[in-house]
């Protein structure tokens, strides 16, 4: 992780020594982890095509390169009798359109050699290429030109993570709130990788994560030790949810988070636990994603009860709670105690079976209310006179 969070850092502005953080890394470990992220964002296998032609992507920087072939063929083996197309760019460059502002996006250094007397050669003799054979080196250049922006819809398909389909509809809500962010450099913690108890399955809403924020770091956390899952900008931990100091484990690792989504067990008290202990470490503006809400009603394997939805161990009353704690500044007297949210919490949505919570600073102060109080004083100095 370190050593994409000193890419990231370095491919923030023009003005940075970006030479200098690929020489203190090495010019291979660059290569290595821009050529990973370019395939994951490109999803040759959505276009790869028995006799398509290969890809070959050669990275130079300063004297160095580095060449990396793309498979074009389905099963990943070589493609057809195509020389490949060759895409030639500076390493440089390419941190910046990858990990930099969509403003430092550049193809200045770029050449793209594509098959030349091969495919006239092919036509003369009647044997036409096949239909869409440079789909693979296309998805290539819309990553480097940072064109590969699908919404959360599209990606939760093809990374099939259930926050989109028969049992969810979470992304329209997730973009809602989450497409603003989408060019910033931002910290995402999801609780549960998916998978249940197998330590080689899940991970699919992480990569749902990754890609579509091209500049975050998505960490996952899970009480089953998935860290054999992990990914270049997607460190895994282990810790339990239920657990303080397990999670302050993983803040001491990640630092602050800008987003924290929680899709774990989805037991009440497993939900508050971890909310009470991670959303003083989200950062000021930050987002609070609480999924599966209806969990808290069902009593098979949840623990879930419909008895009382307003006590402050069931996650719906923990909720209005937080309601509550939102207009702290209109209450008359001491009918509640004031809670270590109520000037954190901006605001609250909820949607079916999913709360955002918003944290910020809630003192805007309450006219009305102050001049109620100074009436109901000024009633109670005359009631005692």
């Amino acid at each position: 992780m370190d050593r994409i969070n000193q890419l990231l850092d370095a491919a923030e502005t023009r003005s940075s020594d970006l030479a200098a953080t690929i020489s203190a890394i090495g010019f291979d470990s660059v290569a290595e982890l821009l050529f990973q992220e370019i395939r994951f964002r490109a999803r040759i296998d959505e276009v790869a095509g028995a006799g398509y032609a290969d890809t070959t992507l050669v990275l130079v920087h300063e004297g160095h390169k580095a060449e990396f072939t793309v498979p074009a063929a389905p099963d990943g083996g070589p493609g057809g009798d195509l020389p490949s197309v060759v895409i030639t760019q500076e390493v440089g460059e390419i941190v910046r359109s990858l990990y930099g502002p969509r403003d430092l996006v550049s193809a200045a250094t770029r050449t793209v050699r594509w098959p030349g007397a091969e495919v006239a050669q092919r036509e003369l003799a009647r044997n036409p290429l096949p239909d869409r054979w440079a789909g693979p080196p296309q998805r290539i250049l819309d990553v480097l030109d940072r064109r590969d922006q699908l919404d959360l819809g599209r990606l939760a398909a093809y990374y099939g993570t259930d926050k989109w389909g028969p049992l969810h509809q979470y992304t329209r809500r997730y973009e809602q709130h989450l497409s603003p962010w989408r060019d910033r450099r931002v910290t995402i913690l999801e609780i549960g990788v998916g998978g249940y108890d197998d330590p080689q399955d899940g991970g699919e809403s992480l990569r749902m994560w990754k890609h579509y924020f091209p500049r975050a770091i998505v960490c996952g956390v899970d009480i089953v030790d998935k860290r054999a899952l992990a990914e270049p900008r997607m460190p895994i931990f282990q810790a339990d949810q239920s657990d303080r100091d397990s999670l302050l484990a993983v803040i001491d690792e990640i630092g602050r988070p800008d987003v924290i989504i929680d899709d774990g067990s989805h037991i009440s008290a497993h939900v508050i636990a971890s909310f009470e202990a991670l959303f003083p470490y989200l950062r000021h503006d930050g987002l609070y994603f609480v999924e599966d809400l209806q969990t808290a009603l069902w009593p098979f394997i949840f623990g879930g009860n419909e008895d009382d939805l307003t006590s402050q161990d069931h996650t719906f009353g923990f909720l209005k709670q937080l309601v509550d704690g939102l207009h702290y500044e209109e209450f008359m007297g001491d009918s509640r105690a004031a809670a270590p949210t109520d000037r954190e919490v901006t605001a609250l949505h909820v949607y079916h079976n999913l709360a955002v919570i918003e944290k910020g600073t809630n003192a805007e102060g309450s006219p009305g209310a102050d001049a109620f109080r100074t009436l109901m004083n000024s009633q109670s100095r005359d009631d005692t006179a």
